[in-house]
């Protein structure tokens, strides 16, 4: 057995200390990850490490010489008892790595457990302490990993069957604020750390929904006895990760109901995707998963072309299942689904990445993502989607709406988990297979799109359901698309943020107004037509027509720059979805 223990030490300089003791072979090799499994890009977590040293058992100093980036080699000479001592500078708030200060603590094993390697199999214990001084000594300790000793909720004894569990278990600590709930027999908790005004029941309330439709979609048995949302609460702040029985997420306050909120906010809306997103994981990506990805290989890259169906699938299912678990009105959700077509169609990176191209290379691409991605990349996620919304459609229309994309993720989990034991992963054409096979016909036509960068036929598949897709003009910079908008605006093809002194652009759509003129990423535009640049530019812009003339100044670095340009008709790049044919809609829209 290895026996790890971690603390927070002086929390206000954001370290944890950890001690490992285990048994080591001669010229024990002891190393950490490089990545996290679900975030696709190198991180090099050793370089947080501080102060290591190695002891044996009677506590005598053994050297040790590091021989890469991430591994150390100790100079024990036999089989000994070694103790290996070490800080971790716990400063990235975030979903992937560790965080730690006076008001919480928070991280993924990955980032603060080394790996004893050749004993990877071996069960490991985690002692977590707290500093016995107020506010750490009431704090209270939130994960996923099974405690042997110690009260639930705080710091204790815990034990993972081995090295993949350990660090599949994220740690949240501070003064917790922890609600329970409980979905088709299994207890759940929502965990907030940070401050908030959030009604927890009503929460609580919205994710039982979830969960019980998410579990019974998959045959009304979780693979986990628990699950925990733990849930870090900041001003701004968006993301999630997902683990084998919980979720590490990161959210606006802004974003939780108040008790006096009757309805559900936008925000909300966002949160409780999100939340869906990572739990429809447990499934998708934590069990079902790629044949590249077991096991995992976390000192380098582990390239696969299937990230498309792993959250490609997974986010068309996030807002599906809010609707299908009555959180959100149709209405809302075609809403919902046409600012997800719109947010594909407005990046001409599109036109040039295919999904398997884009999931092959997210380690280079999706998370190293510069000025120029909205014209070089497509989202696996957002396109991802709609290729998965397109392959539930088209497997409806072919079998008479006997067979959808349901079938097909629960084949997947009884042929790839229920059935094996151990985990069998996909390959590149397991999804078209199974699907092939359920609807006894071929769907290579369909999954074509995975390998050209043709825009997918959404108009005419939803035809079939009596849906309408329709474009129109973008009508302002924080316009999304789902909604009708009669609003007249001039796009000049930009993204960026407007301020009293101008507008910082951050990207600029090939070519559009804005490329023709010559502005470019980290450019800040300062007048439009002799019209100073400020927080009114939305409006500015409306005052315009396509052919008019207009003059543009801007500052590059520190040199003021001009170009004078003819105004373009505004691209038809914004989309809304409408019923026309409610009998037809509801051979997919019915959820009774």
């Amino acid at each position: 057995m290895i026996q790890y223990h971690i603390e927070p030490f002086e929390p206000h300089t954001h370290r944890f200390q950890v001690r490992i003791s285990c048994d080591a072979q001669a010229q024990q090799i002891i190393s950490l990850p490089n990545w996290i499994p679900g975030s696709y890009l190198i991180r090099d977590f050793c370089q947080h490490i501080l102060t290591l040293y190695v002891t044996d058992a009677q506590e005598q100093n053994i050297s040790f010489k590091q021989i890469s980036k991430n591994k150390y080699q100790l100079n024990n000479t036999s089989a000994q008892q070694v103790h290996i001592h070490y800080q971790v500078y716990a400063w990235d708030l975030s979903v992937r790595s560790a965080h730690l200060d006076q008001t919480h603590g928070f991280f993924n094993g990955s980032s603060v457990f080394f790996l004893i390697e050749g004993q990877e199999n071996t069960t490991c214990q985690v002692h977590i302490s707290l500093p016995d001084k107020p506010p750490y000594s009431t704090w209270k300790v939130a994960t996923g990993m099974p405690q042997i000793a110690g009260d639930m909720f705080q710091a204790g004894t815990f034990e993972a069957e081995d090295y993949d569990a350990l660090i599949d278990y994220p740690v949240e600590m501070g003064p917790l604020d922890i609600h329970e709930f409980t979905a088709c027999g299994i207890p759940h908790y929502l965990v907030l750390s940070g401050r908030h005004f959030a009604d927890m029941q009503k929460i609580c309330t919205d994710l039982t929904q979830i969960c019980e439709t998410e579990i019974q979609l998959f045959g009304g048995k979780a693979p986990f006895d628990r699950y925990l949302f733990l849930t870090t609460v900041l001003n701004q702040g968006y993301g999630g990760l997902e683990h084998r029985n919980s979720t590490a997420l990161i959210c606006s306050r802004h974003d939780l109901p108040c008790k006096q909120d009757v309805e559900k906010s936008n925000d909300y809306v966002t949160f409780l995707g999100l939340c869906s997103h990572e739990y429809f994981h447990n499934w998708n990506v934590k069990r079902i998963k790629p044949a590249e990805f077991i096991p995992y290989q976390l000192d380098t890259e582990t390239y696969t072309k299937q990230l498309w169906a792993y959250e490609g699938i997974t986010s068309y299912y996030d807002d599906w299942l809010l609707y299908r678990s009555r959180l959100i009105s149709k209405e809302r959700y075609l809403e919902l689904l046409g600012q997800h077509i719109t947010r594909v169609m407005r990046g001409s990176g599109r036109l040039i990445q295919t999904l398997n191209q884009s999931s092959f290379n997210a380690w280079t691409k999706f998370y190293q993502q510069g000025a120029n991605a909205t014209n070089a990349i497509v989202s696996y996620y957002a396109k991802g989607a709609l290729f998965a919304l397109y392959l539930d459609l088209s497997m409806r229309l072919r079998t008479e709406h006997r067979i959808n994309i349901d079938d097909l993720m629960q084949t997947l989990w009884a042929d790839f988990c229920q059935a094996k034991a151990n985990y069998q992963g996909t390959e590149n054409d397991t999804h078209q297979n199974i699907a092939e096979k359920l609807c006894q016909q071929s769907l290579q036509d369909v999954f074509t799109y995975l390998d050209n960068t043709q825009d997918l036929p959404l108009t005419e598949v939803f035809m079939h359901f009596g849906i309408e897709l329709k474009q129109r003009a973008k009508t302002s910079f924080k316009d999304r698309g789902g909604q009708e908008s009669t609003l007249h605006w001039i796009d000049l093809g930009i993204q960026g943020q407007a301020n009293t002194e101008g507008f910082k652009i951050q990207s600029v759509q090939h070519e559009s107004i804005a490329a023709q003129a010559g502005l470019s990423a980290g450019d800040r535009l300062i007048a439009f037509n002799q019209f100073k640049v400020n927080e009114s530019f939305d409006r500015l812009l409306q005052q315009y027509q396509a052919g008019d003339t207009a003059t543009l100044h801007w500052f590059r670095r520190d040199e003021l720059m001009e170009s004078t340009i003819q105004l373009q008709l505004p691209m038809q790049s914004t989309y809304t979805l409408h019923i026309i044919d409610e009998n037809k809609a509801s051979m997919w829209l019915n959820v009774e």
